[in-house]
């Protein structure tokens, strides 16, 4: 079943604490965040959704502990390793979100080979943030302007579109924010004008497909209205 969600991003909250509940360091919980999106990438197609958006590391999450910041980099660099031939086979086509110049080497490399691989896959969009934040983005997108103030005249909403890292993409209809949170946490913010917003107090770690298929039948039962107003 499809639900009319073509793009659909999902901010993945709640690591930490789903650890600490359970007695565990929080790198626990980002490793059982890891095996969430597993989850949600297989099912991901047969919902309808062929843009899948996640918010794996916003450029704040570099003031957290070096160690915590260290395991965050190593499961990128593993989920890609260990899921790259189950998404090629599949037609992922994986893309990255956010300014990719301070990842560690080690982490580029993957993300670059992983995007590579996949370019010309056919299926599910998969958008992995890396160091990225709304703002952030904004701000890229303003310089890239700035550099060739003639053409400023000419931009409008959709030209400026196309400078933002999701440019090809469309916007997200839905925005999911596990973990009890109800903020968008400077993700996807000029995209997300008119997005859906749903919030559940599921933390990362125990989001399935059940849980995502909540979500879209709420989704559905939504009037659009993209002015605002009533």
């Amino acid at each position: 079943m499809t639900y009319g969600a073509r793009h659909v991003a999902i901010i993945m909250d709640g690591n930490g604490r789903w650890a600490v509940s359970r007695g565990q360091p929080r790198p626990y919980g980002h490793r059982a965040g890891v095996e969430a999106l597993r989850r949600i990438v297989r099912a991901a197609p047969g919902l309808g959704i062929e843009y899948l958006s996640v918010y794996a590391f916003s450029t704040e999450n570099w003031k957290r502990p070096p160690e915590e910041v260290e395991t965050l980099m190593d499961l990128l660099v593993e989920y890609l390793r260990s899921e790259i031939e189950e998404l090629d086979r599949e037609q992922v086509k994986i893309i990255f979100l956010g300014d990719e110049r301070a990842m560690p080497p080690r982490c580029r490399r993957e993300m670059e080979s992983a995007s590579a691989r996949t370019a010309r896959n056919q299926g599910l969009v998969l958008a992995i943030a890396v160091n990225y934040g709304g703002r952030d983005e904004i701000v890229r997108a303003v310089r890239r302007i700035l550099e060739d103030p003639e053409t400023a005249a000419e931009i409008d909403e959709e030209t400026f579109g196309e400078l933002l890292d999701t440019a090809g993409m469309p916007d997200p209809d839905l925005v999911i924010r596990p973990s009890g949170e109800l903020r968008l946490s400077n993700f996807l913010l000029w995209q997300s004008a008119y997005a859906e917003i749903y919030a559940t107090p599921v933390l990362w770690p125990d989001f399935d497909e059940a849980e995502l298929r909540r979500a879209l039948e709420q989704f559905q039962l939504r009037d659009r209205r993209y002015g605002g107003h009533a």
